[in-house]
C-alpha cells in the first residue's frame, strides 16, 4: 500500500493524530527539516499522510532511547541509500488516535526537568519518560543530559540529603537516568578514530552516573569507549587497558573515600605507565584533593572536561606530579587502620544507646572512620573537614542538638588517645580544631 504525499491535514489535525504539541513539532522541522509540510498560499502547514507517518516513526525511535538527532540521521542514512524507511508500512486510515500527548505546552528544559522530577518522585515512569522524550525531540543530546538529567538527579539528591525524598524516590529516578543512558550509548554510530578510552569508577565507587554520561559524549565524538561502570578494582583497569591497547584511563570518584581508592589506582597506572586522568564530587567541593593523584585532572565540568580529555589524547604524556606525603601521617595510617576496630568498639561502649539510634551511631562511626582513613592516605586530615556536612545534616535530619554532634566527636578523640597514644597526632590535631568549630 503506497502511503500518500498528498498534503491534506493541517496542523491541529496532525497533532491529534500523533499526540505532538506544536512547540516540538516545529523545531523538528526548524532543526531537522522533518517533516517538511507544504504551505498554503496563506502560509498554513499542509501535511501528508507521509509526513504523519514519518512523525510517527521518529517517536518510535524517541520510545526507543534514540535521541531525535540520531534518529534523523538514521533517516537521511536510509533515504541517501534509496531505501524508504517507511516502505512495508501499513497505515491505518487517517482517523484521531487515543494517544497521551507527549506532555503539555511548557517546553523549557526547566520546566521539563520539574516535570520528570515530580514524575519520578510519585514513581510514574510513564509521565518521566515522556518528559524525556519531549526535551530530546526538541534539544540536543548534550544539553538534555546535562540540564534534565544531571541536574535532575542533583535535585532529587538535595531532596533526600534533606530527608525531603526517599532512597526508594532517588533510586527510582537514578535507574531511569542510567536506562536512558545506556539506550543513547547503544544507539550511537560506531567509532570512527583510532583511539580507545577506558572510562569507569575505582574499586567502591557506586556512583556511576557520571562516567556513563562521560562515555556517551566522548563516543558521540566518534572514539572507540569503554565503559566499565561501577566498583573496578585496580588489577581490572591494568588488564584491560593492557589487552585493548589503551589510549587513556578515565576515573571518576564522588567522596573522599573513593578518591583515596581512585589515588591507589593512579599509582598503579603509573607504575606501567598508563596515561589516567580523572574528575568527580570530591574534587569540585574540594579542589585541593586533585593535588594528591598522581594523574591529570579534567576539571569540574563535564563539557569543559571533554576538551581537556582531547587534548591529553593529542599531547606527549608527562609524568604528573602530586604533593608528598608527611612522614607522620603514613604512621598514623599504619596505627589508625591497624586499631580502627577497637577504637569503634569503645566508641560506642561510650555513647549511651538512648542519645543516639544504634543505626546513626553505626553509620556515624564507620563513616568518620572511612573518612580519617582516606585522608591519612591522601596526605591532608583537612579534607575530611569538607566531608563532615553528612554527619552534621544526620544530626539536623532527626531533629538531635547540635551538642550531640560535639560530644561524638569529644568521645572520638578520647578513643583515638586511648588506642592510639601518640601515634595518632595528624587525627587528634584535626579533631581538636573541629570540635573547637563545633563548639564556637
Amino acid at each position: 500500500m503506497t502511503i500518500s504525499k498528498t498534503p491534506t491535514f493541517n496542523l491541529k489535525a496532525v497533532l491529534r493524530e500523533t499526540g505532538m504539541v506544536a512547540d516540538t513539532l516545529r523545531a523538528w522541522e526548524r532543526r531537522y527539516g522533518l517533516p517538511l509540510p507544504e504551505r498554503t498560499p496563506g502560509g498554513h502547514r499542509l501535511y501528508s499522510q507521509y509526513d504523519v507517518e514519518t512523525i510517527k516513526w521518529l517517536m518510535a525511535k524517541l520510545v526507543d532511547g534514540i535521541s531525535i538527532s540520531r534518529a534523523v540521521d538514521m533517516w537521511k542514512e536510509q533515504i541517501n541509500s534509496n531505501v524508504d524507511p517507511l516502505a512495508g508500512l501499513q497505515p491505518l486510515a487517517f482517523a484521531p488516535l487515543q494517544v497521551n500527548p507527549i506532555l503539555n505546552a511548557e517546553t523549557s528544559l526547566d520546566a521539563l526537568r520539574a516535570q520528570w522530577i515530580a514524575a519520578c518522585l510519585k514513581f510514574n515512569e510513564i509521565v518521566a519518560e515522556q518528559s524525556l522524550n519531549q526535551a530530546f525531540s526538541m534539544f540536543p543530546v548534550e544539553t538534555v543530559c546535562m540540564e534534565l538529567l544531571l541536574k535532575g538527579l542533583a535535585d532529587i539528591g538535595e531532596l533526600w540529603y534533606g530527608n525531603r525524598a526517599s532512597v526508594q524516590q532517588e533510586h527510582f529516578a537514578s535507574g531511569l537516568a542510567m536506562r536512558r543512558l545506556d539506550a543513547l550509548l547503544s544507539a550511537s554510530p560506531a567509532p570512527w578514530r583510532k583511539q580507545t578510552v577506558i572510562v569507569g569508577c575505582p574499586a567502591n565507587e557506586w556512583h556511576a552516573f557520571v562516567p556513563l554520561l562521560l562515555s556517551l559524549f566522548l563516543r558521540r565524538r566518534g572514539l572507540n569507549i569503554i565503559h566499565l561502570g561501577a566498583n573496578v578494582p585496580n588489577d581490572q583497569f591494568i588488564t584491560t587497558a593492557s589487552s585493548v591497547s589503551a589510549d587513556l584511563i578515565i576515573l571518576v570518584a564522588q567522596t573522599l573515600v573513593t578518591a583515596a581508592t581512585l589515588q591507589q589506582t593512579a599509582l598503579a597506572m603509573a607504575s606501567q605507565d598508563i596515561p589516567m586522568a580523572f574528575g568527580g564530587r570530591i574534587f569540585n567541593t574540594q579542589p585541593i584533593v586533585a593535588d594528591s593523584i598522581p594523574a591529570y585532572f579534567l576539571g569540574g565540568n563535564i563539557i569543559d572536561s571533554l576538551d581537556e580529555v582531547e587534548r591529553l589524547l593529542q599531547s606527549k604524556k608527562t609524568a604528573v606530579r602530586v604533593k608528598a606525603i608527611p612522614q607522620d601521617y603514613f604512621t598514623a595510617y599504619q596505627y589508625f587502620t591497624s586499631k580502627r576496630s577497637e577504637i569503634e568498639s569503645t566508641m560506642r561502649q561510650m555513647i549511651q544507646p538512648h542519645t543516639v539510634s544504634p543505626d546513626n551511631l553505626v553509620s556515624g562511626i564507620i563513616h568518620l572512620g572511612d573518612n580519617i582513613a582516606a585522608a591519612l592516605q591522601l596526605g591532608d586530615m583537612n579534607y575530611v573537614s569538607g566531608e563532615m556536612n553528612w554527619l552534621k545534616t544526620m544530626i539536623k535530619t532527626h531533629t538531635r542538638s547540635e551538642e550531640e554532634l560535639e560530644n561524638f566527636m569529644r568521645n572520638y578523640a578520647s578513643a583515638v588517645k586511648q588506642h592510639l597514644n601518640g601515634s595518632g597526632r595528624p587525627i587528634l590535631e584535626w579533631l581538636s580544631r573541629e570540635i573547637d568549630r563545633l563548639h564556637a
